[in-house]
């Protein structure tokens, strides 16, 4: 069995915390570059090898990631949870605090069963350099397909659009809930679903759902928002899945550097969060669609002309 190191750790923690919320993929990047570096990292950094740990490792990560996205979005969560406390004490779903909580609940489901049902599947066969080069030029293609579509009508962009009149006393937070709460529960499960693509190692689970968001209609700044919400309770809960392996016996020498790398991943995803809202008010997906159509292409022919 590998041993993370504490330089593994930190790395692969700055790495996660960044690429999580980027529409990049965070699986496909702590795939591909272990094995683009070789040595210890491929060796000790293997998703796929028999008895790894790695994987856990990973997720245990995403809990620090987790975390970093309920602290930036603290406001918005004590709103979620006290919409769906009244909304079960009260038996009604009528405000936008409690249209928000179901919406984020129901969206949820289909990639919390996926997410069970399939990781073992992806991991051991599709976790591997190869499929993951393939996949992120993949995603890629499909964000700048987004793109394209967006503007040939299939999105809007409501980002720095005057409130509607009754709105004004909202700060642009709840204005951008309200607007999230128009969806259907059919639409917001919809977009949660895309959430299911990330199991494939190179596609972006952040990327997937701010395109399923833009498909139904959203622009960039609010389905944005709408993905980070949903990523919170499904790596959260992902992440407290795979933590009790590591600590147990298993989990011996790994506990500290998994510390460090949490910390890593905190800092480096508060840090993407902050810097993705602002730059979804104005900007679009193409940046990241070059970067990841040329990363995906280059690392294929790497690895299969290595």
């Amino acid at each position: 069995m590998s041993v993370l190191t504490y330089p593994e750790a930190v790395g692969v923690g700055l790495l996660q915390g960044v690429t999580e919320l980027f529409p990049v993929s965070s699986l496909g990047h702590s795939i591909l570059i272990p094995a683009l570096l070789g040595g210890h990292w491929k060796h000790d950094l293997d998703v796929s090898a028999d008895g790894s740990l790695y994987l856990n490792e990973l997720v245990g990560l995403h809990l620090a990631t987790a975390l970093a996205l309920v602290v930036y979005f603290w406001r918005d969560w004590v709103r979620i949870v006290r919409g769906l406390f009244t909304s079960v004490t009260q038996r009604r779903i009528e405000t936008v605090e409690q249209k928000l909580a179901w919406l984020i609940i129901a969206a949820c489901i289909p990639v919390g069963i996926a997410g069970i049902a399939l990781d073992k599947v992806f991991r051991t066969t599709l976790g591997k350099p190869v499929p993951t080069a393939i996949f992120l030029a993949l995603n890629g293609i499909v964000l700048f397909v987004t793109e394209q579509l967006r503007r040939g009508g299939t999105g809007h962009r409501r980002a720095g659009a005057t409130a509607a009149p009754g709105e004004e006393h909202l700060s642009a937070d709840e204005q951008s809930d309200l607007r999230i709460t128009r969806l259907t529960i059919r639409q917001a499960v919809t977009i949660g679903a895309a959430q299911i693509l990330a199991l494939l190692p190179g596609i972006s689970r952040s990327g997937s759902t701010i395109s399923a968001g833009i498909f139904k209609g959203m622009d960039h700044e609010d389905s944005a928002r709408f993905a980070f919400l949903l990523a919170t309770p499904v790596i959260g809960g992902a992440a407290l899945l795979k933590l009790p392996p590591l600590l147990g016996a298993q989990g011996n020498g790994l506990r500290g550097p998994l510390l460090a790398g949490s910390v890593a991943a905190f800092v480096a995803a508060y840090l993407a969060t902050r810097f993705l809202v602002r730059y979804f008010e104005h900007r679009t997906l193409i940046p990241f669609a070059v970067y990841c159509t040329l990363a995906g292409l280059g690392s294929l022919a790497y690895f299969t002309l290595a």
